[in-house]
This record gives C-alpha cells, sequence and structure tokens, in this order.
C-alpha cells in the first residue's frame, strides 16, 4: 500500500499536480479543518479595530485611578491637563473648563490601549446626533442568561452581534456595528427592540441585568459629548479572559481578529427592515409609534383614533403603588404579561431623564421607574391605588 502512494505521488508531481496534504486533528469528532490564514500585522488590527469601534475622533476619553485612594474613572485627554496657570482642575471641572485642548484620536492611541499601556475609551454620539455602533450594557444579576438570550435574538434575526465580557468579568457589552453613521434614535429603537424581542421570546429579561444602552442619549447633551464606553481588548484585561468577545456560551473566541474581521456592519438603510421583523408595527417597548397623518387623506390634519388595546386574562381590582421620588409598584398579584409590559415601560428611552431611573429594578418583589409624569398629581411618599384597565 505504502509502495503504491508513493508511486502514486511520483506520477502526479511528474504531470505537475499537486500532492495533496494529510491534515492531523486532535479530536475528529469536534475538531474542524480551516485553512490557514496568515495573521493580520499590528497596523492591520489598529484599522480594523478603527473602523468598527468608531465614535468621536476629535477627543477620547482614557481610565485614571489616584494611587491615594484608589478611585477610577475616565476623563477627556487634555493636552492642557494641569498645566500652571492654565488648567483650574479639580477646581472647575473638564467640561466648563475654557481653555480646554482635547487630543484626537491616533493609530498610536488604539496601539497603546491594545498594547496595555493606556486603557481608552470611546465617545459613540457623533456631532449631528449619529453613531457607528450600538453597545447594550448587562450587568449585576443573572447578566450571563440576560446576555445569551439577546445574543440568541440577534443570531435568530441575522444581525452580526459581538458579545464581550466586560473589563470587570461581572458583566458583558453586545456590540451591533453599522456601516454608516446612522442617527442615534434610530440605534436606539433597534436596542429597544431587540430587548422587547427577547423578552417576548424567552422569559422576563430582569432589569437589573440589562443596564443601559451605547449611546445613551438621542442628542448631544449641551456643553458635553454624551456618555462613554471603554473599549474590548486591552492586554491586562484580555489576559485574564476579560475585555474578550466569546461565543453564544461565553467561551473566549480563539481568534479575536478573524472573528472582528469577519463582521460585516449593517448598512442604515435595512435597519426599518430589521425594527419591522423584530416588533412589527408596535413600538419597541410595547408603545405605538407616534402616529404619522396619512397625506393622502381627506383630512390629514385630523389625527386617527387610537386603538383600545386591552390586556389579555384577569387583571387585579387595584394595583398598590408608593410614590417616593419615583413610582414602586409591588408586584403581588400581577400576572407576568402585565409585568411584562410595566417592566418595558420603565426602560423606555426619555430625553431628559438619567438613563439609570429608566431602568426598571426588580429589588425586593417591586418595580420601579422614573417614568416621567406618573406622580404629576401626587404627592412624594404617599400612597394610591391604581385601577388597571380590563
Amino acid at each position: 500500500m505504502r509502495a503504491e502512494n508513493s508511486m502514486l505521488k511520483s506520477l502526479l508531481t511528474q504531470h505537475g499536480i499537486d500532492v495533496p496534504q494529510r491534515v492531523v486533528v486532535a479530536d475528529t469528532a469536534t475538531a474542524v479543518a480551516r485553512p490557514i490564514t496568515n495573521p493580520l500585522s499590528p497596523d492591520a488590527k489598529v484599522k480594523l479595530f478603527r473602523r468598527l469601534f468608531q465614535g468621536r475622533n476629535d477627543v477620547y476619553p482614557i481610565r485614571w485611578q489616584s494611587p491615594n485612594t484608589g478611585k477610577s474613572g475616565y476623563s477627556p485627554v487634555c493636552a492642557n491637563e494641569w498645566r500652571n496657570g492654565v488648567c483650574d482642575k479639580p477646581r472647575i471641572k473638564c467640561g466648563d473648563c475654557n481653555n480646554s485642548l482635547y487630543v484626537p484620536v491616533t493609530d498610536n492611541v488604539i496601539f497603546r490601549h491594545l498594547k496595555g499601556e493606556i486603557t481608552a475609551g470611546v465617545y459613540p454620539l457623533l456631532p449631528g446626533d449619529l453613531c457607528y455602533f450600538l453597545a447594550i450594557d448587562f450587568d449585576d444579576a443573572d447578566w450571563r442568561e440576560d446576555a445569551k438570550a439577546v445574543l440568541q435574538t440577534c443570531v435568530a434575526n441575522d444581525l452580526p452581534a459581538a458579545l464581550e465580557i466586560s473589563r470587570s468579568g461581572e458583566g458583558a457589552h453586545l456590540w451591533l456595528f453599522f456601516a454608516n453613521a446612522t442617527p442615534a434614535r434610530d440605534v436606539r429603537r433597534l436596542g429597544a427592540a431587540l430587548i422587547s424581542a427577547t423578552c417576548a421570546r424567552t422569559r422576563q429579561l430582569k432589569l437589573t441585568s440589562y443596564d443601559r444602552l451605547f449611546p445613551n442619549q438621542d442628542t448631544m447633551p449641551k456643553g458635553g459629548f454624551g456618555n462613554l464606553i471603554a473599549l474590548p481588548l486591552q492586554k491586562h484585561p484580555r489576559d485574564l479572559g476579560r475585555s474578550v468577545f466569546v461565543d453564544a456560551d461565553l467561551q473566549p473566541l480563539q481568534d479575536q481578529w478573524d472573528f472582528l474581521e469577519s463582521i460585516k456592519p449593517l448598512p442604515q438603510a435595512i435597519l426599518e427592515t430589521v425594527l419591522t421583523k423584530l416588533v412589527g408595527d408596535r413600538h419597541p417597548l410595547d408603545i405605538a409609534y407616534a402616529d404619522v397623518p396619512d397625506e393622502n387623506s381627506d383630512a390629514p390634519w385630523v389625527r386617527p383614533a387610537k386603538p383600545d388595546i386591552k390586556l389579555a386574562g384577569a387583571m387585579p381590582k387595584a394595583v398598590l403603588a408608593t410614590i417616593a421620588g419615583q413610582l414602586f409598584i409591588e408586584k403581588a398579584g400581577l400576572l407576568l404579561r402585565p409585568l411584562k409590559s410595566q417592566a418595558r415601560q420603565c426602560a423606555r428611552s426619555h430625553a431628559v431623564m438619567d438613563e439609570r431611573s429608566m431602568v426598571a429594578l426588580e429589588k425586593r418583589g417591586i418595580w420601579r421607574t422614573g417614568e416621567p409624569g406618573i406622580s404629576k398629581d401626587v404627592t412624594d411618599r404617599s400612597r394610591c391605588r391604581l385601577n388597571p384597565r380590563q
């Protein structure tokens, strides 16, 4: 047999035909044969990284930590920081300083971040209220199951999501990238739709885990840059298995750069199609879209009557709630579907609300909501009875 193999190989060589090479794998049951590709050069990695995690280029934040107190945070990098007679920190905050000289993002900044020399972040919201990515932040209890559930929703809807374990290792970021600069409002609608679709498809998504969306705002706040998010793949947490991208079982992907290179950002043109597929003609958080008059109707200035939407199932005669700066609704006696509807109401975007106040927290059997206007005619720290509509 070996002699015949040698003869056949010799004949193939004589006729200029390449001899197939034997592929050796450790476990044929689990191994997957794949072509060997040349690894990306450092410059190519930086270029790929900047293409995906694209935010403001004229300024970027960097992580700092006090050697005395251990306190840490992020601040925009300023060329005038701590200059005598120019910088008045901490008496004057950076956002209020007239001498700010912010440092732009460069390839070297990203290279130093990946190498572990600095920990950089990014401001996702661009001038003009546009952005290139969406990130959904999961923290605290049940973040693993919640993050996996939303990732499954993305996979089921052909959305090229990337799931990253956070720097602390106690949370996750789910990233979606866009091929064009896309209005932040539409990007955040997609985030809300993913959460709602996941709630409808699986179990109630615990809002103690869903923390916030990035960008945090639909529009640029006056005098600021919007909220920042830490960039992934910084060397030191990466060496600990953190700040890395993982599969559906939360296991680190073998080749981080091969995975990032395979991502095809979403074109802005298909965003509405994706939203329709996720939630149909309903608002992503079970709230109807604003009615748009039909310009072809006989009276386009007349708003159509809103449908009387009723929840299926028996409803309690009354729900006990407490007003104490926010509205606390006791869950005892409520059915799951009304609870899910209330939870999504609590997560609804509102331009003037603190992001954390928009998130409903399941704590000690009580839902907390920062829904604006709901306590309009009720004194703080009072108790009231809500009569659910049948």
